[in-house]
């Protein structure tokens, strides 16, 4: 049995692109350690934190439960604020993740790696699917730490484009109103378009076994009703039908898309 090691840039953001292979991944008997590099403090703040209570602090036990749900055996944070979205004043922050040293953020991650002897990594892919600015430093942090600590096997997380744009077909054809408006082909945070083309992507991993605890897990993160209301209002044929594969660029591989698995 391996170790996979997944480092995701804020709290949720593990459900949906790695949830699958996650809840695979342990029920195969693979150790699975979550590291997160922001708080996620500039979530959505919902109305019924307790006094004393703040946004991080509820968005780590959401995470906490997460893990639960999906069997993760350890969590750990980088401790970097959230950065926000392209352009936000936050970006600017010392302390905000974006801002952060590649090298040294590189470093702590690579503690992980070698602490736990891991054997594939998962970041994401060169545009962090959709251009947040935090998720393009977890690709760059990510591969620099794997090289650091001689990873093995490293995975970039993506979203299949051409995918997505029949699931948004197969969406508005439900009756789904939030697939109306939305454009994968059109500019994102960054100007690129979501995700990844096809034909670029080397991994397609089937998860349609979990995508219950995959949405399970969306549901831990209640707090964050913007981000996650789109996954849970999906009727349950759509979000199988959706979010039944997970997409992976593997380094150092040529672009040919074949089904397979994080670990081989």
């Amino acid at each position: 049995m391996g170790t996979l090691v997944c480092l995701h840039a804020h709290p949720d953001d593990e459900c949906i692109s790695t949830g699958g292979s996650i809840a695979r991944a342990v029920a195969e008997g693979h150790r699975v350690v979550l590291v997160v590099a922001t708080n996620g403090d500039f979530g959505e703040s919902p109305d019924d934190l307790a006094e004393g209570e703040s946004l991080v602090d509820r968005r780590k036990l959401e995470t906490r439960r997460s893990a639960d749900v999906l069997g993760i055996h350890r969590v750990e944070w980088l401790g970097y604020k959230d950065s926000g979205m392209t352009g936000w004043e936050q970006n600017g922050d010392p302390e905000s993740f974006v801002q952060a040293d590649v090298e040294q953020a590189a470093r702590r991650l690579a503690a992980i790696l070698l602490e736990e002897n891991a054997d594939v990594l998962t970041t994401y892919d060169w545009h962090g699917t959709y251009g947040h600015p935090d998720h393009i430093k977890v690709h760059f942090v990510g591969r620099r730490a794997a090289e650091l600590a001689a990873t093995p096997a490293v995975f970039e997380a993506t979203m299949n484009r051409d995918e997505i744009v029949k699931m948004l077909k197969l969406g508005r054809e439900s009756g789904f109103e939030d697939a109306a408006d939305f454009d994968p082909e059109g500019p994102a945070d960054d100007g690129n378009p979501m995700g990844t083309p096809a034909a670029e992507i080397t991994h397609s991993v089937d998860v349609s076994s979990y995508v219950g605890h995959k949405r399970e897990s969306v549901r831990c993160h209640a707090s964050q009703v913007t981000d996650s209301s789109m996954f849970l209002q999906m009727p349950d044929e759509v979000f199988s039908a959706s979010f039944g594969t997970e997409w992976f660029i593997k380094q150092g591989d040529p672009p040919g898309l074949h089904p397979g698995w994080l670990f081989e």
